[in-house]
């Protein structure tokens, strides 16, 4: 969701259409962890494991706390066509900066909880033996981490970010007319005219000024 707007190959596409993408995939993410939380509770009932007692369980709350409220502004305020324009500008710099917060926090909420359970489940052989579950789960620990780093920088490179000409073609109004069309050209023709103008008149009141100074020159002497 994050690298929707990221990818070239989606900039032709409408931003609308990125949007409703954009939407859709963070919808899709926000149930699956709904539906992970209530899995985890219920199998801590089940066991009659504490609830809400470690790191990555306070974390991993938070982080899906502050997720819900992400996606509902975001809908709110970016999907919806109710909120005006200087709303959106004061709150998009914010919009990036939590979700790029809420991504990285996700991935460490992940990286302490499959330490924790593995630490928890692996008895004999135990965790500090590096057996293969040990190693197959750490390896998966270090793929999550250089999938982070590849999204965040992807997310935080400008030459990956959606060119303003695109935006400026698709958020054209209904009627305008496009790059190339006969009205452009007119209308590139007359700033052309008026620029030669300005240049001729510019040029004739440099010669008038050089024939008053010569001429006071003249009656000064």
């Amino acid at each position: 969701a994050i690298i929707v707007y990221r990818l070239p190959w989606t900039w032709k596409c409408s931003k609308l259409l990125m949007k409703f993408i954009h939407a859709g995939l963070n919808t899709i993410a926000m149930i699956l962890a709904i539906v992970s939380m209530v899995a985890v509770f219920e199998f801590h009932n089940a066991k009659n494991i504490p609830n809400m007692y470690s790191l990555h369980s306070w974390i991993g709350l938070t982080t899906v706390i502050f997720y819900s409220l992400q996606l509902f502004l975001g809908f709110a305020v970016f999907l919806l066509p109710f909120a005006p324009v200087h709303l959106r500008t004061a709150l998009m710099p914010i919009h990036v900066y939590s979700g790029l917060t809420i991504f990285a926090t996700v991935i460490a909420t992940a990286l302490m909880g499959i330490t924790e359970k593995l630490i928890f489940a692996l008895k004999n052989p135990a965790y500090s033996a590096s057996p293969p579950e040990a190693t197959l789960v750490n390896c998966l620990g270090l793929l999550l981490v250089i999938f982070g780093s590849l999204i965040l920088w992807m997310a935080s490179r400008p030459h990956w970010k959606r060119p303003p000409a695109e935006n400026a073609k698709i958020l054209r109004p209904v009627g305008a007319a496009p790059e190339g069309t006969e009205v452009e050209s007119t209308m590139t023709n007359s700033s052309n005219a008026d620029k030669s103008d300005l240049r001729s008149n510019t040029e004739a009141a440099r010669k008038q000024n050089i024939k008053f100074d010569e001429a006071g020159q003249r009656s000064t002497m």
